[in-house]
């Protein structure tokens, strides 16, 4: 082997780093390397990691190994103390090009490079163009996190939350969209705070705004996971009156139980959310909410998870990403007492039900309506919704065209070009 492999884990950034150290390795001229970028996320996640790490040795025996990412941040020893591993790099070392330069030419051979997350101040703005598929790109606005979530390692892995300036992602989506992008995700791990920490104090609202203005040949913009209690009132303006902001936002709102929420330390009550998303749909009728919530979060009973439940058709959620509480060394919802493994598996497969109903009924309502599709492959592109649709005839990759829905199945639309 002498072509670098790439293993990615987790979250839309983590892909997006991994495409950066792509370039940062390819400068560096390293060679024979398998690097893996890892997970904190859940303690399932880490166990995943290592078993990567393992597959990935037995298959490169000869290459060097090296392990970054959130894992790596917050745990080093453990992954140093691995006997398939030759090196640690932590979150900030990963995306530096003295790291993996020092790394090439044999100076960077200190066992664990991993310094305080804490001490970051400032995030890496424009460091690759186009990641994504050929039609949409992602751009990193912001990294870190200031909040204190009982169940979440994540800060510990990311350390405090870092904007990059709003000059910096204009410019950056100017260049995307002069090679071809007809949409740009504006990502990062708690995108609300983005501008707390720049001159002014600006708001995520405020960059919005600035890219549609500045950008106006963009046709698409989208925003990925937010925190509804952080929303501003220049996003809600952008959520009413701009339609190339796409109608489909996904929420952090974790529980649907006041005292859960309490517990886990969040910012929010059941009531917000709710007001939240009425707001939004009576300004953007159209919109469509995705969701993160917990199963089986410490000291849940069958009624707090029953709000949760609930929560889904009180919030007209659609897109759920479910994720069953695991035990994450080194929180305080790990020292809180835990709920029975096999009522945590369940209750995190009634809520999955719970969104495919709301999936199937989002669908359905389609049929009849026309929607601009962004064709991600042939037969293939998603509404504004992000419904994925399915076409017959193959169409133009990267193009939007103008659809008629003719059918649904239980996961995706079919249709045809108008």
């Amino acid at each position: 082997m002498s072509t670098p492999i790439f293993s990615n884990h987790g979250c839309r950034l983590n892909m997006y780093e991994t495409e950066a150290m792509k370039e940062l390795v390819s400068q560096s001229g390293l060679a024979n390397t398998v690097v893996i970028n890892t997970c904190a996320v859940t303690s399932e996640a880490v166990r995943k990691a290592k078993q990567d790490i393992r597959k990935l040795r037995r298959q490169n025996p000869d290459a060097k190994l090296i392990v970054t990412g959130c894992a790596a941040q917050t745990e080093p020893k453990t992954f140093s103390e691995m006997q398939e591993v030759d090196v640690v790099i932590g979150n900030t070392e990963k995306m530096q090009p003295s790291t993996w330069a020092g790394l090439a030419d044999g100076f960077g051979t200190e066992p664990v490079q991993v310094d305080d997350i804490m001490s970051v101040t400032e995030t890496a703005g424009h460091l690759i163009d186009g990641f994504g598929t050929r039609s949409r790109a992602y751009v990193q606005v912001q990294n870190g996190c200031d909040h204190r979530c009982t169940f979440c390692i994540i800060p510990f892995g990311r350390g405090n939350s870092r904007s990059v300036p709003a000059g910096v992602v204009v410019d950056q989506i100017k260049r995307l969209v002069n090679k071809g992008y007809a949409e740009i995700v504006l990502t990062g791990v708690d995108m609300t705070s983005w501008g707390a920490d720049l001159p002014a104090t600006p708001r995520l609202g405020d960059l919005v705004l600035r890219i549609l203005k500045l950008v106006p040949d963009l046709p698409r913009l989208r925003i990925s996971s937010i925190d509804s209690i952080e929303v501003d009132p220049a996003l809600m303006q952008a959520i009413a009156t701009e339609p190339r902001l796409m109608p489909h936002l996904h929420l952090s709102l974790q529980h649907g139980d006041d005292l859960i929420l309490k517990r886990m330390k969040r910012r929010h009550l059941r009531d917000d959310a709710i007001r939240f998303t009425e707001e939004a749909m009576s300004l953007r009728p159209e919109i469509t909410f995705g969701a993160d919530i917990i199963a089986g979060f410490p000291t849940e009973t069958e009624a707090h998870f029953k709000n949760s439940l609930a929560l889904v058709k009180d919030c007209n959620l659609t897109w759920l990403h479910v994720f069953p509480y695991s035990v994450r060394n080194g929180t305080p919802a790990a020292r809180m007492p835990q709920v029975n493994g096999r009522d945590i598996k369940s209750r995190a497969a009634r809520l999955r039900a719970a969104g495919e109903t709301q999936v199937a009924l989002h669908l359905n309502a389609q049929i009849g309506q026309s929607h601009d599709v962004l064709m991600e492959r042939p037969t293939m592109g998603r509404t504004q919704q992000f419904a994925e649709v399915i076409f017959t005839a193959p169409q133009a990759e990267g193009k939007i065209i103008a659809t008629d829905i003719t059918s649904a199945s239980a996961t995706q639309l079919q249709g045809r070009a108008a």
